[in-house]
Formats: structure tokens, sequence, C-alpha cells
């Protein structure tokens, strides 16, 4: 029972932070995780919280952790106290000095990310625009709000939305999809694969991969009642040899862009009729300002006017939440 305090008087931001985590994740664990504090610590500021506030935030069981009517009252309120907490700060922080390394994750080497890097170090000779590969928008947007990377690329529709809220983002690419198949598979002597003969194949798409459930996400929404089957968890193949070797082993179709690099014993080949398309999104944290992300911004915005990358085909396939979101700007 939380004893009713007098009222909340100026309360401390990082608590209302710690209420946010938990009741997005409605997990201590996972909160504690996402917060990168102990979960002991992550406990002592929630009692601190409802002790200021004289309310029960949270149903605990050995169970589940649920939102009671008072937390679900506050929920509303916290959040606008904390955007407008990053708004404030924003507004007073001091521009990033141009000699300040600014972390880029290009996801994975070889693909079109690793362009607008190029145009944008053209764009900014001064800035020291240092490669990351933290492959998967969902793992390198915790990192963005950790601060330990500054910018990412990806689906920003596939991010939960309350991280969504924390970040900003700059559409790049509608990019065309393909599969990776095995060279001696069925379908790898065509130019192109249409959706329909995918039917009856089980396809890899990063599932069980913590770092990629927007891709895995997406693939789900694209097979759906197309008969094509979601391949269960693999072990996730880092260099050329384990993904040779993964490939022989379980021979799935594996899903991925068509700027995905060559691999040996295999063959990349696009999907067609529908073009199914893959939404990409240059992503950074709210607030975050640095030359070297204006340079990003400039870069892939002039690529994309260069190479059609936001002209969407009329036979393209895209979630509409996606669609949404490559037509709005930050």
């Amino acid at each position: 029972m939380v004893t009713p305090a007098p009222g909340p008087h100026g309360i401390d931001p990082r608590l209302l932070r710690a209420f946010l985590a938990v009741a997005d994740e409605l997990h201590f664990t996972r909160a504690a995780a996402r917060l990168y504090v102990a979960q002991q610590a992550l406990s002592r500021d929630i009692r601190r919280l409802e002790r200021e506030l004289g309310a029960e935030l949270f149903g605990r069981t050995t169970r589940q952790v649920t939102l009671t009517a008072e937390g679900a009252r506050l929920l509303p309120y916290a959040r606008r106290a904390t955007e407008a907490q990053d708004e404030l700060l924003a507004a007073f922080r001091r521009p990033a000095p141009q000699s300040e390394p600014l972390l880029v994750d290009v996801n994975s080497p070889g693909l079109v990310h690793e362009r607008v890097l190029a145009r944008a170090r053209d764009l900014a000779p001064g800035c020291e625009l240092m490669t990351r590969y933290e492959s998967g928008l969902t793992h390198a947007a915790a990192e963005l709000l950790a601060g330990r990377i500054d910018v990412s690329f990806g689906r920003f529709a596939g991010l939960d939305p309350a991280v969504r809220e924390r970040l900003a983002q700059q559409p790049v690419r509608y990019e065309p999809m393909a599969v990776v198949l095995p060279a001696d598979h069925p379908l790898a002597g065509l130019d192109a694969v249409p959706l329909e003969r995918l039917a009856g194949e089980t396809v890899y798409a990063g599932a069980g991969n913590p770092r990629t459930p927007e891709w895995t996400d997406l693939a789900r929404l694209l097979f759906a009642g197309r008969g094509i089957g979601l391949a269960p968890p693999v072990p996730l193949a880092v260099g050329e040899e384990e993904f040779r070797r993964i490939m022989a082993k379980h021979r799935h179709p594996v899903l991925t862009g068509v700027d995905f690099p060559a691999m040996p014993g295999s063959v990349l080949r696009p999907l067609v009729d529908p073009v199914p398309l893959s939404p990409v999104s240059l992503v950074w944290r709210k607030g975050r300002t640095h030359p070297g992300i204006t340079a990003l911004k400039k870069a892939a915005a002039a690529l994309a006017e260069e190479n059609g990358w936001l002209n969407r085909p009329s036979n393209g396939w895209i979630p509409a939440a996606d669609a949404l979101v490559m037509m709005s700007r930050d």
C-alpha cells in the first residue's frame, strides 16, 4: 500500500523516464536493460516516484507487470514532460564542434548506406564521420538513445512507438527487395523471382535475431496470405564463409535488399509481381546537432534525387504504416 504524500514537488525527470520504460515494456528486467541500469535501481526509482505521487502506478505479480488506473493516468503527462525536457536541452545544447567524431552506423558492408556516408564526407571534409556496423535498426536505436552512436539507417516504422518519439528520421529510399538463393536452387535460373513462385518455400528473414525484429516483421507482412513460410531461427552467420555454410546446410532462401553483397555459393534475384519495397530512413536522436548530420541529410536527399530512390514504383508493395513514414520527415 502506497502512503499518500502531500503532493508532488519538483519530480526528478529521471523518475519519469524510469516510469515510461517500465510502462512501455511491462517488464522490469527489459526496462532496466533499455535504460542501462540495474533492476534494483529501477525498482527503487519506481517506488520513489510512487511515494512522491502518492499513487500506485504498477500492479506486480510474479508473472506480470500491469499499469494501474493511476499509472495509465500518469502516462501522457510523463511523455509530455520528458519531451519538453528533451526540447529544452536541445535548444540550449552547444553545437558539437566540427572536430568531434560522428559515429555513423551503416548496418553492414556493401549497402547503399555507405554511398550516403561517402557523399557526406565529400560535403563536409572537415568532419570526422566514423563508420560503425550495428546490424539492425532496433539494436541501433537503443545505441542512438544511449549516445553510443549518432546516426543509423533502417525501417523506422518497425520501431516501438515510444522509441520513435525520441528519434528523428529522413526518408532515403524505397529499396526493392530480393532473395538470396543457393546457386542450384530451382528458382536460381530466373532473372527475377515472382512472389507467387515463393509459395511453398520457407524463407529466412532474421527470425530470432534480437537486433532486427523490424525486418522480420516486414517479412511477415509480405508473406501473409501468399503461402510463404518464415524460416525458424538459425545461428547468425557472420562472414562470407559462415553464410555459405549456413545456406548449404539449411538451403532456405534469404530475404534481403537488392544491394546485398554477393556471397559464395549463392545468387541474388530481385522479387517482382509486385515489387516489395524495404523503406530506408536516415535516423538520429532528436535534438542531436552536428555538421556531419547536416551533411548526411543533404547527401541522402541529393542521392535520392539523382537515383530516383524516393520514386515509389506503381507495382510496388509496402505496408501502409511504412508508406506514411516515408511521406514525412523531421
